[in-house]
């Protein structure tokens, strides 16, 4: 009985760390003021529960997003046209581009947070090693497309937090008239 008492609590602190952090991102203004302290204070755990569980604030923004991509991610890999894999390759590229703009826009604060977590920058991430190889299998699928590895980094960068961020934030673009520019961006590069 003893052993399954921490897994509760560990269960329900983790549960409440993505809760609290989930709210400090949506809210905050810059997600760099979001601290560690903060997050462990608004869930009302210690600091040293964040760190055991997700070793440091990248792993904890990291956990935040794949938390938040998990509900979309079958509908882009796995469901109906236009996303599914059964869907023409020419409705697919802009649906999966469409659905990764939403995503972007839906969690600004804590994309940004992502993308500038990394030295690397965002394409280390598996998250975009995923959203990139699943583009890239599509477009090869495009006849007369060529580079398809390149095209498929190329449409991803208009989806970059940080001008995701610049447009709909600084210059106030609408949603619906983001995803109106990438869908035309994005007929253009294909040749439609």
């Amino acid at each position: 009985m003893p052993s399954s008492r921490p897994r509760k609590d560990a269960a329900r602190n983790r549960a409440a760390v993505l809760a609290a952090a989930d709210t400090l991102f949506s809210e905050c203004e810059s997600p760099e003021e979001v601290t560690m302290a903060d997050i462990a204070a608004a869930a009302g755990v210690g600091k040293g529960t964040l760190f055991r569980a997700f070793g440091d604030r990248t792993g904890l923004i990291r956990a935040l997003y794949a938390a938040r991509l998990t509900p979309i991610a079958s509908d882009i890999e796995e469901g109906p046209p236009p996303l599914g894999h059964d869907a023409p390759p020419l409705q697919r590229v802009p649906a999966l581009l469409d659905a990764v703009l939403c995503f972007k826009l839906d969690n600004r604060h804590l994309a940004l947070a992502l993308e500038g977590t990394s030295s690397d920058g965002p394409y280390q991430a598996e998250h975009y090693e995923r959203w990139h190889t699943m583009l890239q299998t599509v477009l090869e699928r495009i006849p007369g497309l060529t580079d398809s590895d390149f095209t498929a980094h190329a449409l991803l960068a208009v989806t970059r937090a940080d001008l995701v961020e610049h447009l709909a934030g600084r210059e106030g673009v609408p949603r619906e008239e983001m995803r109106r520019q990438l869908a035309t961006f994005t007929a253009k590069i294909l040749g439609q």
